[in-house]
């Protein structure tokens, strides 16, 4: 008999009506030709099952033998939900907000921070929420290499294993100047931060993941002039950005080489989200407009994200994803619709 696991239709919603290419974001597309459903059986034209289909109440559920099927095959554990997650960066802003969303869906999920302050903070307002077995953190600075591998062993003692591990943390070190006025400390601390924490955490979580008997995901966290468009007042962000798509294209081609086939590497790209260091920023016109016009708060970022995110393990695919939320025929949109109809003006910040 086939287990099944209940999804959110709504929550799926973004995945089914998104009209973007399939290589940025891994769509859940439902086909013409699909049977009449009897509880969780789905017949389409392709000759691999897709393991989300729709019941007769309208829910969409996981069809878990057919994620039993395709592990198998290639040598690993299912990875069926509840899944467990853990973020890092993850007290405040957009990697918060991703905590809320995998808790909601029914993960669990370890969060860190360098501030311990902020983790008992974060933890003690989650588990109001979503209770005390369901998320815990700890203290990590992902620019040193013990922490991080003390992250490891945390999430190992409280959860075993990790299914899904994003690498969000980032600074910009609340610093928009031009790169002739950064100081030594702001530039050490992006570059270390972005550049090198994130090496550090690709490398743990892939050994971890290597050996987990369902693998794992890795998700890392791209942001302004990751897409080799120029960052004015913060270059040096902009260029350890720019590292992370390399970084996971040369990560996916290591794992690739050695024939890995229970890690994945992904990217996955929030746009502009109005946290604490996007508005730290807004101190020039051209600032105020984008923000005005592109940027959301990380609930909404986070709500679209999040079913994205789970989609990948649910399809039981291994294959690279680049998922975004603010593509480029999105932005265009958004900023045509300004100029033609003045819509966004003054959304967030009062602009000259």
């Amino acid at each position: 008999m086939a287990v099944t696991t209940s999804i959110s239709c709504l929550s799926l919603s973004p995945l089914l009506f998104s009209k973007t290419h399939h290589t940025y974001f891994p769509r859940l597309n439902p086909h013409p030709n699909f049977c009449k459903f009897d509880r969780c059986c789905l017949q389409t034209v392709s000759s691999r099952q897709n393991p989300l289909c729709l019941s007769s109440s309208g829910t969409w559920v996981l069809n878990a033998s057919l994620v039993r099927a395709e592990a198998s095959g290639n040598g690993r554990e299912p990875m069926v939900p509840p899944y467990n997650v853990l973020i890092t960066g993850s007290t405040k802003g957009i990697g918060y907000a991703l905590a809320k969303e995998f808790l909601k869906a029914g993960d669990n999920v370890i969060i860190c921070s360098r501030s311990a302050e902020r983790v008992k903070s974060a933890v003690q307002s989650l588990r109001e929420d979503f209770g005390e077995q369901r998320v815990w953190g700890t203290t990590c600075d992902v620019r040193e290499g013990q922490d991080v591998k003390d992250l490891v062993s945390f999430a190992q003692k409280e959860l075993k294993y990790i299914d899904i591990w994003i690498n969000n943390a980032g600074s910009n070190a609340y610093s928009f100047k031009p790169l002739s006025e950064a100081s030594d400390e702001d530039l050490i601390e992006v570059v270390t931060t972005n550049a090198l924490g994130l090496m550090l955490c690709c490398r743990e979580a892939i050994k971890m993941m290597l050996n987990q008997p369902r693998g794992g995901h890795i998700f890392n966290i791209d942001g302004a002039g990751s897409d080799g468009r120029p960052t004015p007042r913060f270059a040096a962000y902009g260029a350890t950005k720019r590292s992370v798509v390399h970084l996971t294209k040369s990560l996916q081609a290591e794992l690739q080489m050695q024939d890995v086939k229970n890690v994945a590497m992904h990217n996955l790209s929030p746009g502009m989200v109005t946290t604490d260091l996007l508005m730290s920023g807004a101190t020039t016109k051209q600032a105020k407009f984008f923000i005005n016009v592109l940027a959301e708060p990380p609930e909404v970022v986070a709500e679209y994200l999040v079913p994205n995110i789970r989609s990948v393990p649910a399809n039981g695919s291994m294959k690279p994803t680049y998922i975004r939320f603010l593509t480029g025929i999105k932005a265009y949109s958004q900023i045509f619709s300004r100029f033609a109809f003045g819509a966004r003006r003054n959304r967030y910040v009062l602009e000259d």
